[in-house]
């Protein structure tokens, strides 16, 4: 009897697979990468980073900005009019970038950073705004949390520095459309960089993703200290500018914030002069002043006494 029931049950275990019944199959994303794989330690991927970001001073950009407000925290996505941009980058913060309004060609938004401190003149609302690098208290108008040390740590992909910081490296895959518009896995490096000083507790502070069809920065995800992911940048459309490789299009976004800035370049210049006066904004005269981030306007801000104020 006990040898019939064993005959029974292993003859159930060879036609359940033959019956359409008993299972299900489902489309799974397919690897097709057919180009040759380049191969790179974890020391020659920090090297690559660290030579490319030692190669440029300055940057020079003409951009076309295309900027998104929203996300599954609201339930929508609001897009804005594409707008002509402007933008100086000086080593080692100095940062301007400018924005005309569409059509008429005015200026929308002019703003500069010292590396610390950043001023921003909004001519269509008759604003001057000053601020620090850090958002102290956050806004639930996601630009009013848009700092430029978020651009400028995206613009540039910074150097790895190994006194302080411990890099580990693995290898994963990253999802592309192919020429058929189908998702494909291709393979890629994910370079991890730890802080690791003395300061603080050690902490993931970004993600460096390499294509492996020519080691090029695919995106950088910079955290903040609670683990969050902070600011992503995604770079594409790489081509050669001066004996320089630059990306044709970065993508800057906030998930906190839920909002993206999308930099298609139409004109670069690498390490042309820039003066301290290109990153220099007085406040135009009768503008509404608003401080964040806590900050002390200082005397070029707030203007002259009035008259027969002996302060």
């Amino acid at each position: 009897m006990i040898a019939r029931f064993r005959l029974i049950a292993c003859l159930a275990l060879v036609t359940l697979p033959l019956t359409g019944c008993f299972f299900r199959s489902h489309r799974v994303t397919k690897s097709v990468f057919v180009g040759t794989l380049k191969q790179a330690t974890l020391n020659e991927l920090i090297q690559k980073v660290n030579d490319d970001a030692a190669k440029i001073k300055t940057l020079q950009l003409t951009v076309d900005i295309d900027t998104s407000v929203g996300g599954s925290k609201t339930g929508k996505v609001t897009e804005y009019q594409e707008v002509r941009g402007y933008i100086l980058l000086r080593k080692p913060g100095n940062l301007r970038m400018q924005g005309l309004l569409p059509v008429v060609h005015n200026k929308a938004f002019d703003m500069v950073s010292d590396g610390e401190h950043f001023r921003l003149s909004v001519p269509p609302k008759n604003r001057f705004v000053i601020g620090a690098q850090e958002v102290k208290n956050f806004s639930d108008k996601p630009f009013e949390n848009l700092r430029p040390r978020q651009i400028y740590n995206t613009l540039i992909v910074d150097a790895v520095d190994m006194q302080n910081d411990l890099a580990v490296l693995e290898a994963g895959t990253v999802l592309v459309l192919d020429a058929h518009h189908h998702e494909v896995a291709e393979p890629n490096y994910i370079m991890t960089i730890i802080h690791n000083g003395k300061d603080t507790p050690p902490w993931i502070e970004r993600k460096i993703y390499f294509s492996r069809e020519d080691l090029s920065v695919q995106k950088q995800v910079l955290f903040d200290h609670e683990g969050n992911a902070a600011t992503v940048g995604t770079y594409s459309g790489y081509s050669s500018e001066s004996g320089f490789v630059l990306p044709n299009s970065i993508a800057i976004e906030r998930p906190q914030e839920q909002y993206t800035l999308q930099l298609n370049v139409v004109k670069a210049q690498v390490n042309v002069r820039l003066t301290n006066e290109q990153f220099e904004l007085p406040r135009p005269e009768g503008t509404e002043l608003q401080i964040m981030d806590n900050v002390t306007p200082d005397a070029s801000i707030l203007g002259p006494p009035p008259k027969g104020d002996h302060r």
